[in-house]
């Protein structure tokens, strides 16, 4: 199923002063025929280590409920990788 861009917009429109009330913000990249939505966090969100909590359950919870279609939300500057363990590899000990 395609995904409506003109309703997709419009929702991240209404999800966007949540994140501006924090110091941040977002920008609509596109989304691909599998429902993926691609996202630029900007501000503080950008390299927030709470920035995956806020796109899976926050974001694409949203966008999930209210637009036909999506299946998942991603970051395209997530350095992460979306692995939060990946964050503490340098400070395993083993």
């Amino acid at each position: 199923m395609a995904v409506n861009e003109e309703l997709l917009k419009q929702v991240l429109e209404q999800i966007r002063p949540n994140l501006q009330a924090d110091g941040g913000d977002m920008e609509y990249v596109g989304v691909d025929d599998e429902g993926v939505v691609s996202l630029e966090l900007l501000g503080h969100c950008a390299g927030c280590p709470m920035s995956q909590l806020t796109l899976s359950m926050g974001i694409e919870r949203i966008l999930k409920e209210h637009v036909p279609g999506v299946t998942r939300v991603v970051a395209v500057n997530d350095l992460g990788g979306g692995d939060m363990a990946d964050l503490f590899d340098e400070y395993t000990p083993f």
